[in-house]
């Protein structure tokens, strides 16, 4: 695994690529790829940083694993690649959106464009192995996100950091609520959203609401 990462957030994460669990996860990352079908592809495993750079984060999604099917995952939490179909918690995020904003679902779920308006999409995992759901949990990628969660949190201000479903809402616990703006709710999954924990959360309209009150630009969702 190279780590080829934007320059504004290699200098922001230089002190983790230097500690001895950066230097282990990479070697486990770079065998894993080496032996096995791994997703997403080794060039994009930073894409989220990549579409969205340190300083032009507004708003973050957390999420947990990249998808483990052939040609789903494209290093962007909940995002697919065009021309695949739309996972199920995908479908309830663009369902909320039409709801809550009236904005038409979407021909597909890559949500590049998000990234590029400022939509840090961060899984806590970066990588996996295809078909095993949590195969590269607890290797370090946790504490390397974790580490961006908090220079996040301690060098800006005024971030919707939103956090969707219990693994979520630990993964964001140390964020300094009185600096930035955080929204929880259920997690989008079917087995959530269809228990009453997901629609209805207007995070959508929340999340530009917010943003325009700061004097900055609005998500086009």
């Amino acid at each position: 695994m190279n780590v080829n990462i934007e320059s504004s957030w290699k200098e922001q994460l230089k002190d983790e690529f230097s500690k001895p669990y950066f230097s282990n996860l990479v070697s486990f990352v770079k065998t894993e790829y080496l032996t096995s079908t791994c997703y997403p592809k080794e060039d994009e495993i930073f894409a989220a940083f990549d579409h969205c750079s340190f300083d032009n984060v507004k708003v973050v999604i957390i999420g947990q694993d990249p998808y483990h099917g052939a040609g789903q995952a494209n290093g962007l939490c909940f995002s697919v690649n065009d021309g695949i179909p739309i996972p199920p918690s995908l479908i309830n995020i663009f369902k909320e959106i039409e709801t809550d904003l009236g904005v038409l679902y979407p021909s597909n779920g890559n949500l590049e464009r998000w990234a590029k308006q400022g939509v840090l999409l961060l899984n806590a995992t970066l990588t996996v192995r295809a078909n095993q759901a949590g195969s590269h949990q607890k290797k370090g990628w946790e504490q390397f996100t974790n580490a961006i969660i908090e220079t996040l949190s301690n060098k800006k201000e005024n971030i919707v950091f939103l956090l969707w479903g219990g693994y979520a809402k630990k993964k964001g616990a140390k964020i300094d609520t009185s600096k930035h703006y955080v929204l929880t709710s259920g997690h989008p999954s079917p087995l959530s959203a269809n228990r009453g924990y997901w629609f209805g959360n207007q995070h959508f309209s929340m999340v530009n609401n917010y943003l325009t009150k700061i004097d900055k630009t609005s998500i086009k969702w």
